[in-house]
């Protein structure tokens, strides 16, 4: 019965935040059930971060389930808009860390020149130093083309980051409001699409489920499209460099 019952307000994403409060304070049944049912909602997350199809056999699965035990434990109403969309940074949090952890680990094999009085073929050596050296400095290069990439996409939309600097909220509260209804556009496909065709926000849509006043959105509309934008990118190392402060 109970599971039912959560079924269903995955589906209609309402009081899902007070059954999380519910398995927070020690509610196991609650808790078991909702991991259960989180099972689509992790899929369907795990997917969009990993940007391939993920199921319950996949690491990546796992790795959500985890980050979604996280968020539950993690929960504070007072501070999150909402548990699902809470869920979801605590989730593409893990499962980012996990990306970059596995591509560092790829990269611990460092290539170097074979002695041509050797037998032909690949030769490694396995050194600290040259493996942190190496590391930093494809974390650099990728971090740098991401930038170059995510200055040429900002362009499209005749943003800046010039003009970013001057345009982030400077307050806190601010900034996090901000960022949620950013989070809103991100994960509402039709809102989302509408951003992409239209190079604008859809004020009038997200007026509606918010409350925020359009005069808000206005003044901070350049940081919202700068943050949806970075949010559904693959831009993993600025991401990573900008945690705490818009993510």
């Amino acid at each position: 019965m109970l599971l039912s019952i959560i079924q269903g307000i995955f589906k209609t994403k309402t009081k899902i935040g007070e059954l999380a409060i519910k398995a927070k304070a020690g509610n196991e049944e609650v808790m078991n059930d909702l991991l259960f049912a989180s099972t689509p909602f992790l899929k369907k997350t795990a997917t969009f971060v990993c940007k391939r199809a993920i199921d319950e056999h996949d690491e990546e699965f796992s790795i959500a389930l985890d980050g979604f035990h996280e968020a539950i434990m993690a929960f504070n109403p007072a501070e999150a808009a909402s548990f699902q969309t809470f869920a979801h940074l605590i989730i593409k949090r893990r499962l980012i860390d996990y990306i970059r952890k596995e591509t560092a680990r790829t990269e611990k094999w460092v290539p170097i020149e074979p002695d041509p009085e050797e037998s032909s073929g690949q030769h490694f050596i396995l050194d600290e130093k040259s493996i942190h050296t190496y590391t930093e400095n494809q974390q650099s290069a990728s971090r740098k083309e991401e930038l170059l990439h995510y200055k040429k996409l900002l362009n499209e939309f005749n943003l800046t980051f010039e003009e970013l600097t001057k345009s982030s909220p400077k307050h806190s509260d601010a900034r996090k409001t901000a960022f949620q209804i950013a989070q809103i556009v991100a994960d509402s496909e039709e809102l989302y699409q509408y951003l992409l065709d239209n190079k604008r926000l859809p004020l009038k849509n997200i007026e509606a489920l918010v409350d925020v006043s359009r005069k808000t959105m206005e003044r901070h509309r350049k940081y919202i499209i700068a943050v949806v934008l970075l949010l559904n990118s693959d831009y993993i190392f600025i991401k990573d460099y900008v945690r705490g402060e818009i993510i």
